[in-house]
């Protein structure tokens, strides 16, 4: 039932209508947009500005819709238009935003493409000075991890000679104290053998002494028995 009220030269559901139709075509073109984005980022300006205009132009006929559906006399009728107008205000605004994320995408690109461009132009009069400068870091890594190992098979031989005289000062130190068991073994030894000795000269002393003094004795008692 089309209603009497008009506006711009519309009634209400002339112009519910032509949004409809904005949205579809609307649909439609975003559709195109994101397909040519997922072949390769390929843009169209034509059709991104197509797009933006619907958009502005179903924005439009929803401000005029939302101001004509509150003439609507029947509340039931009023009821059914505030819902339908309010679909078509969400699904227009559903469609910018999808817009204005294809719109920041396709920024996004456009900006790295023009890094790398001037990142390729710079590599082209800097390249061979980069590739230096890599090579010197390289060499120098490569010093460094030298040197290191270096210091680590010295660090390794210097410990291994330090054990080696380790155990030579403990063998050595084993050493001194047999031979000084020897010696004081050997010193006992001469100790005992002197004091031998002076006991062999003590009795041969006492021995001479007693066959002295025994052959005094019986000369005596021999004297005075005559």
């Amino acid at each position: 039932m089309a209603m009497s009220v008009e506006i711009g030269g519309g009634t209400l559901s002339e112009i519910y209508q032509s949004a409809k139709k904005l949205l579809l075509r609307t649909r439609d073109g975003l559709e195109k947009l994101e397909r040519l984005e997922n072949a390769g980022g390929i843009d169209s300006p034509d059709l991104s500005t197509s797009v933006k205009k619907d958009i502005s132009q179903i924005q439009s006929l929803s401000s005029e819709m939302d101001r004509l559906w509150r003439s609507v006399g029947a509340k039931s009728q009023r009821d059914l238009w505030k819902r339908k107008v309010e679909q078509i205000v969400e699904e227009a605004q559903s469609l910018k935003e999808s817009l204005d994320k294809y719109n920041l995408r396709n920024q996004k690109r456009a900006q790295e493409f023009r890094e790398r461009a001037e990142l390729l132009g710079r590599a082209n009069g800097e390249g061979a000075h980069v590739l230096r400068i890599f090579d010197d870091e390289a060499q120098a890594r490569a010093s460094v991890h030298s040197s290191s190992r270096m210091l680590e098979e010295a660090s390794a031989t210097g410990e291994s000679i330090l054990r080696k005289y380790a155990e030579q000062r403990d063998w050595l130190k084993s050493a001194q104290r047999k031979g000084l068991d020897v010696l004081n073994t050997v010193g006992l030894s001469n100790s005992v053998l002197k004091l031998i000795e002076r006991r062999n000269r003590v009795d041969q002393s006492i021995k001479y002494a007693g066959m002295i003094l025994t052959v005094v004795i019986v000369v005596y008692l021999i004297w005075g028995w005559r």
